[in-house]
């Protein structure tokens, strides 16, 4: 799926904020934004192709409104892409996207159906915050479904997820083909199917190689800067260590700076580190950090189109799949050939 321009890529372009951006293209006349800053931003969304989207025809009979209820939006920075994603592609076509966040309450996400219902929406977008299988409660079959980073066993509603095993084999391959061979990977937690997933495309990766994963290069467990930076630093520590690390995310890659300047070693001349995530702080690190994006705007865009190419729960097509979207790798400086 081709990646779509964001407010955030027009904001840079334009060197503005997003606020001023969503302030331009939103039209609201009384801000203080001069014309010049207009034109700025009006410009870079013309260069970048945003809101040009696919037109999805709004069901026939139906409010001009989704519903996107989400477990939560508090815990990680992952929440927003998934709300300004469905917002943006909702916005095409002058749809409105109401969010619910219930902490999987059953008595909330029963008030939020409801609601829905009574307004006659076109659907709802269930969402999760981290990437897992779901029982859809069957309640929520009273409005066209679409799930969003989660899934169920047995397809009755379209489904997208990140593709965390491609994205980790890309992760592994970028070490691999700067030349590296000692490779450790910090892998996340076994109860997080991401985690599972990015472990088995590293494996991939280095089997394609030719080099077989090293057990004792492969650690388990953990998620936090504190974990990345411990176990680091017991890798860094062995006599013949790892000259480069994938991390299972950018949190885990922060700890690793921190046990390398710890050990007096240079990223990315004495040790090349990627992370998985983009999180906001990974291209301000010193070096930048090196990693993937987590696709979820295109995500939470593909799932408002499905909502608004009028696709209906009983409908026993093609549309019923669990689809993955490719995770972007981000080249920055933290990556570099080995040593001697």
């Amino acid at each position: 799926m081709e990646k779509r321009a964001t407010m955030v890529d027009v904001a840079e372009l334009a060197g503005v904020s997003q606020a001023t951006v969503s302030l331009v293209l939103n039209g609201v006349t009384n801000a203080r934004i001069s014309k010049l800053t207009r034109r700025r931003v009006l410009d870079a969304a013309e260069t970048l192709g945003y809101r040009r989207g696919k037109a999805h025809p709004v069901p026939e009979g139906r409010q001009r409104v989704i519903g996107l209820i989400i477990d939560e939006v508090s815990t990680t920075p992952f929440a927003p892409p998934f709300i300004v994603g469905a917002r943006d592609e909702a916005a095409l076509q002058d749809v409105t996207v109401a969010t619910f966040c219930t902490r999987s309450d059953p008595a909330l996400e029963q008030a939020a159906i409801d609601l829905l219902v009574s307004q006659k929406t076109i659907g709802i977008l269930y969402a999760s915050l981290i990437t897992r299988q779901v029982s859809v409660p069957d309640r929520f079959g009273e409005l066209p479904l679409v799930l969003l980073n989660c899934y169920e066993r047995k397809l009755r509603y379209p489904s997208v997820v990140p593709g965390d095993l491609v994205g980790g084999f890309t992760a592994a391959e970028a070490l691999l083909k700067a030349g590296h061979r000692r490779i450790a990977h910090l892998a996340g937690e076994t109860i997080l199917e991401a985690s599972v997933d990015r472990e088995k495309g590293f494996r991939q990766a280095m089997d394609k190689w030719g080099i077989p994963p090293q057990d004792q290069l492969v650690t388990l467990g953990g998620w936090t800067i504190r974990a990345g930076r411990e176990r680091a630093l017991e890798l860094l520590s062995q006599p013949n260590p790892p000259t480069a690390i994938f991390c299972f995310n950018d949190r885990m890659a922060i700890g690793c700076y921190e046990a390398a300047r710890t050990l007096g070693m240079r990223v990315p001349q004495d040790l090349s580190i990627i992370g998985f995530d983009d999180e906001d702080l990974s291209a301000y690190l010193d070096p930048r950090l090196s990693t993937m994006v987590l696709p979820h705007d295109e995500m939470a865009r593909w799932a408002v189109g499905q909502l608004l190419d009028g696709y209906q729960a009983a409908d026993q097509d093609e549309r019923l799949q669990k689809i993955k979207i490719e995770c972007e790798f981000i080249e920055r400086e933290s990556i570099a050939p080995p040593r001697g």
